[in-house]
């Protein structure tokens, strides 16, 4: 969002800044996960299970989009996962995606 990159596929900009945001996935029980080394994610994977995140893996890099954690925040679940999948694919990541059910 801070590139504009965003602003042609209707994707309203945030009204908060990386430190409030980053304040506000702590206070729903999350964390924040800081990236090593470059992007070299070789499959996107959609968690759809309810308060499970996965582990990342320096080793085996995956873009990691918990999806039910759109709904903590009331954002449009779709949307979200459209949104998350336009930055893999304007990252230059990865073509594939797997969803986790259970």
């Amino acid at each position: 969002w801070l590139t504009g990159r965003f602003d042609d596929m209707g994707y309203p900009r945030p009204e908060f800044d990386a430190d409030q945001g980053a304040k506000a996935v702590k206070e729903a029980g999350g964390f924040i996960e800081m990236h090593h080394g470059s992007h070299e994610e070789k499959v996107v994977l959609i968690n759809l299970v309810e308060n499970k995140t996965l582990e990342p893996n320096e080793d085996d890099q995956r873009f990691i989009v918990d999806g039910w954690a759109a709904g903590k925040f009331d954002l449009d679940v779709p949307n979200f996962l459209v949104a998350a999948a336009a930055t893999v694919e304007m990252l230059g990541g990865p073509k594939k995606a797997k969803i986790i059910v259970a």
